[in-house]
């Protein structure tokens, strides 16, 4: 599957693992800070009911990502096309894009949670905001190494 599709593979690694990125982030910003700490709802606009609602779908959303990114995954497996430093690439992405996304939209944009109610919120938004952007760099950087490897392999083949 490699030789021919190439582009494809390399493609689908990268899907594969940012769809399990976001859905393994989500899975364990909704277990750890939904549930354990109860810092905040996925939705606190309303009452705790309405919150609690909110994070079931928030959950059920993070299990699908996960699901879909393990199939891409058990598929790359059998047709012996997983390139894991592409794919662990994507995880990265998937996880900073998608705490990036949770930090500026949710947190700030649209207001609908907080990391945590507290007085000096803006310490725990430079946590957050800053540890995603270097988990996404990382992640690119990834990316970008593992399609500069390919090319170099594909222009070696060539000569």
């Amino acid at each position: 599957m490699r030789n021919n599709n190439d582009k494809e593979v390399s493609r689908r690694n990268m899907w594969s693992g940012i769809l399990f990125g976001v859905g393994l982030i989500a899975f364990i910003d909704e277990t750890v800070f939904h549930q354990l700490l109860r810092w905040h709802h996925f939705y606190d606009k309303s009452t705790t009911d309405i919150g609690l609602i909110s994070d079931g779908i928030f959950h059920a959303f993070s299990w699908f990502a996960t699901i879909a990114g393990l199939f891409l995954f058990a598929d790359l497996r059998r047709r012996n096309g997983l390139i894991f430093q592409r794919w662990l690439g994507g995880v990265l992405l998937g996880i900073g894009i998608f705490q990036l996304y949770d930090g500026l939209i949710q947190h700030k944009w649209m207001r609908i949670h907080q990391i945590r109610y507290v007085d000096n919120v803006i310490v725990y938004d430079i946590v957050w905001n800053v540890s995603a952007f270097i988990i996404l760099l990382i992640g690119l950087f990834l990316l970008f190494r593992t399609s500069q490897n390919s090319k170099l392999k594909e222009k070696t083949a060539n000569e």
